[in-house]
Order: C-alpha cells, then sequence, then structure tokens
C-alpha cells in the first residue's frame, strides 16, 4: 500500500516547490507525473521551466492529461510519483467530456476520484498529489466555473480523506492539516 501525501494550496502559494522538494527527500526512482496540456506559448514556456527544475537525473517525467491511474498502475513498486497537478486533471476531464458532448457530472467525478485513490492504494511507494484550493475565493459568476469549482472541491475532499498526510501551503510555508511529515 502506498504512502498519499495531498498538498493544497493557491495559485502561486509554493506547494508544487514543497511537494518537490518532500518527494526528493525520498528513496527509490522519482517520477513526475505532468498533467498539464499545452494550451498556448505563455503555457510552453512554464512547462519547459518546470522540466528544467528537475533536470538532472532524478526524475523520470511522464506527460498524461487524464489517465492517472493506468500511469500509477505501471510503475515499479518502491517508486515515489509526484502528480502536478489534479486541478488540471480534472479541467482535462471537463474539456474531453465537452469536445466529445458527453456529461461530466459531479458522480463521474467522484467515480475518478475514488479510481485514483484505489490505484494509489494498490501503488507500492509513496505518492504525492497536488492541487489547487479553488474554493476560497468568491463564487464564480458562470455556471462552468462554478461546476469546476465544485468538482475540485470534491475531488480534493476525497482524496485528502484517504491521505496519510494532508497539507495547505500558503506564502511557501506548509501547514499540516493531517498527519506529520515522516
Amino acid at each position: 500500500m502506498a504512502d498519499l501525501i495531498f498538498i493544497t494550496g493557491g495559485a502561486r502559494s509554493g506547494k508544487s516547490d514543497y511537494a518537490l522538494r518532500r518527494a526528493e527527500a525520498l528513496p527509490g526512482a522519482h517520477y513526475f507525473i505532468a498533467t498539464c496540456p499545452v494550451i498556448d506559448p505563455e503555457m510552453e514556456e512554464r512547462i519547459a521551466r518546470h522540466r528544467r527544475e528537475r533536470q538532472g537525473g532524478m526524475w523520470t517525467t511522464v506527460e498524461e492529461e487524464t489517465e492517472l491511474t493506468a500511469v500509477l498502475r505501471s510503475l515499479e513498486s518502491g517508486a515515489v510519483c509526484l502528480i502536478d497537478c489534479l486541478t488540471l486533471w480534472i479541467n482535462n476531464l471537463m474539456y474531453r467530456a465537452e469536445k466529445t458532448n458527453t456529461p461530466f457530472t459531479e458522480d463521474e467525478m467522484i467515480h475518478r476520484a475514488h479510481g485514483l485513490v484505489n490505484a494509489v492504494n494498490e501503488f507500492q511507494g509513496t505518492v504525492i498529489c497536488v492541487s489547487n484550493e479553488v474554493g476560497l475565493g468568491v463564487v464564480p459568476d458562470n455556471a462552468a466555473a462554478r461546476k469546476y469549482r465544485d468538482l475540485v472541491g470534491r475531488s480534493n475532499g476525497i482524496v485528502a480523506a484517504s491521505a496519510g498526510e494532508a497539507v495547505f501551503v500558503s506564502c511557501g510555508l506548509p501547514l499540516f492539516l493531517k498527519g506529520q511529515p515522516q
């Protein structure tokens, strides 16, 4: 059974940097599961910057926008897997559903989040999931944004409940919601 660490916080809160430091302190092969699609030149540069930060031989990057459970099931036992981030994963799931004219409901999100947790529980290693906290601001002004906020909140709750450790990062500082670093 995997050790699951859930790390959340606002945009640019330092959660990804904190997750990288935590992961790099652990032994074993290191896999970075990147969920971010290249959608414009600015995002392409952002992705390239993050790749440069992980250079040096420790990390193997796997780019996967939606099928996180399949990736986890393909990795070697004893590895450290950093998934960054669940918020973009949900965005990608919503986008693909929209493009195929398929509804993506809260029940589907719950099913996907539990599927991810099940894959984590089958994994023999450490999984660190990064996700934005999107529910602390104003109520979005449109139905799609409200749905996104709700789906992220539902997924975060499911993953955090299953984690041995849940951390909220603000201003680069970790606040332990559940558990303590091992």
